[in-house]
Formats: structure tokens, C-alpha cells, sequence
């Protein structure tokens, strides 16, 4: 595998294998020694979980980063995408961790001679594979399985790139898939999948809740003018009212940012059916494995004088 960009790359059987791996990385079984390789993370979005999450995830793996700042890079100047990954490949690097504003950034950058290996950390409102990725971890750790599993994903679906690879590799390993919030969100694309439930119906019928939060940044002026927060959460929002109605063994999940007081409460954030904080934790064993199939060469505790590629189990 040379790039991760999207989870319709990802097989089923690629899926379980970095799950696997990404809990060997958490449990220590594995250890790794990329001291002789270079990362580069290039973010030309706002962000804080994966920026830092890839970040600690290359310091675990011993690689050396190289520092971007996408506000004083040649970019801004006129130069393409492809010139800037070029051009840092060309001196050493061999990881490239790209976060665009553009859907589909990554079509640029595939059939060019390009031996970098690269990885999206989200493009536009297409695709979030390490957020899907981490997010299918934790829930593996929770139940073990996907097959039957009802989940409930609940918030601007529309402009959600979690929602969009989330539902498709869910639905791809035998989870059922439903949805809930404003009824413009749910598109055609969301319709193929599963059915519109009100909140209510979805906190009381599903294994897993997904949140997300309102994308502002991405909505057309009228519609954040006419935006209120206090109607949002009366209908959508998830509170301890909402939390109640709930199965013993459900999990709410959030890929974060939190809005607080807008598709959450407070006191739900850190409830005990909150996997919120569990999910960012297992965000970086999840990287690990990611960078780790593209690149490295592990060691194994219980083997440590072998070192071996790693095979698909």
C-alpha cells in the first residue's frame, strides 16, 4: 500500500488489519524504529486532534518531522500542490500528511512521479480516513464486531467528510447506518444507505451515537444567520434527558471539535457512555498503523531480534 486517501481505497480485510495493528501499537506488543525516515504535515485547514495526533504519532515511530506552515509557504506565491510535495520529497521526505480545504485534493497528486508516500487528513467535505479509522478502532474495542451493529449519526451530515467515510466503511462491514438531524442535510447520497429517525427514536434503538458538530465555516451566510443554537439543541442536541433513554451498553462518539451547549451538553461530553476522549486517545495508535503499513519495519516483543514487513492477516 503506498497512500491512504480515501476508506473506499480500504478493503475490509486492510480495515481489520489496521485495526489489529493499531492495538498491538496501544498494548505495546509492537514496536517500531523509523529514525531514519522524515514526516511532513501539511495542514492548509484549522486543526488541533489530527495535526497533534499525527504529530505524537511520528515521535512514537522515531521519525524526524520537518516543520509547514501552509500561512508562509510557496503556495501562497502561485506554486501547485504537486510542486510543493515535489519538492519536499525531493529532499528526503518521505512522508507527506495533507489536510486541504479542496474535495479530491489528493486526484492532483495520483499518476505523477511521485515516490513520497501520502496521506489524507481530510479533503474539503469528501473524506477523513484516520478519523474513520480510529473511529471503527474504538469500536471494535467496545463490541468486537460491526455485523448488526445499529449506529446512529446525528448533525450536519452534509458537509461532514467523518459522516461520508464513516457510513460507507460502517455499512461495508455489516452495521446498519442510520441518520438524524436537519432534513437538508440528509442527501441522496446518505438516503442510499439508511433512514432519517428523529433523535429520540435513535437514542433509544442504537448501539453507537455519532455527533457531529455544525460545520459554520462551510454554510452560506443566510443560513448561519438563521441559525439558532437554542433551537438546534431542543431538537438534535444530546443531553442527560437523551442519554437516559439510551441502552445500557451504548457509546456516544464525537470526532470533535465539541460545540458544547449546541449537539451536545456538557454533562454528556464525559458521561459514562462517552467514548469521546477514548476515541482521541486511540487516534494516535491509529496513525501509527497507518504510517506504519506505508512504511515501516516492526519489531515484536516476543520476537525482538526479527524484524518483519508487515502482511495483511
Amino acid at each position: 500500500m503506498k497512500n491512504i486517501l480515501s476508506m473506499s481505497q480500504l478493503s475490509n480485510e486492510e480495515i481489520f488489519n489496521l485495526i489489529h495493528l493499531a492495538m498491538d501499537f496501544k498494548s505495546g506488543k509492537i514496536r517500531s524504529n523509523n529514525s531514519d525516515k522524515f514526516a511532513m504535515n501539511l495542514f492548509f485547514e484549522d486543526s488541533t486532534r489530527t495535526n497533534t495526533s499525527f504529530q505524537v504519532a511520528e515521535a512514537k515511530l522515531g521519525m524526524k518531522q520537518i516543520d509547514f506552515d501552509a500561512r508562509h509557504s510557496s503556495v501562497n506565491k502561485g506554486e501547485s500542490l504537486y510542486d510543493t510535495i515535489k519538492t519536499v520529497e525531493s529532499m528526503g521526505v518521505n512522508l507527506a500528511v495533507i489536510r486541504h480545504k479542496q474535495d479530491k485534493f489528493y486526484e492532483e497528486l495520483l499518476g505523477k512521479n511521485l515516490k513520497i508516500h501520502l496521506i489524507n487528513a481530510g479533503d474539503g467535505t469528501g473524506q477523513h480516513p484516520s478519523q474513520s479509522l480510529l473511529d471503527l478502532m474504538t469500536i471494535y474495542e467496545r463490541f468486537g464486531y460491526f455485523e448488526g451493529l445499529k449506529v446512529g449519526i446525528i448533525g450536519d451530515l452534509k458537509h461532514s467528510r467523518v459522516a461520508h467515510s464513516d457510513a460507507e466503511a460502517l455499512t461495508n462491514l455489516g452495521a446498519e447506518v442510520n441518520f438524524g438531524g436537519l432534513k437538508e442535510w440528509y442527501s441522496d447520497e446518505f438516503k442510499a444507505i439508511g433512514p432519517h429517525m428523529n433523535v429520540d427514536e435513535l437514542c433509544q434503538e442504537m448501539d453507537i451515537v455519532m455527533l457531529l458538530r455544525v460545520q459554520h465555516e462551510r454554510l452560506a451566510d443566510n443560513e448561519n444567520k438563521e441559525f439558532s443554537k437554542e433551537s438546534y439543541f431542543k431538537e438534535f442536541g444530546i443531553d442527560m434527558r437523551r442519554v437516559e433513554m439510551m441502552k445500557a451498553d451504548t457509546m456516544i462518539m464525537h470526532p470533535a471539535p465539541i460545540n458544547r451547549g449546541v449537539e451536545i451538553a456538557d454533562d454528556v461530553v464525559e458521561c459514562n457512555k462517552s467514548y469521546i476522549f477514548k476515541q482521541m486517545e486511540n487516534g494516535v495508535y491509529m496513525r501509527m498503523a497507518m504510517i506504519e503499513t506505508l512504511l515501516g519495519v516492526k519489531q515484536f516483543d516476543n520476537d525482538p531480534d526479527q524484524e518483519r514487513e508487515f502482511v495483511l492477516r
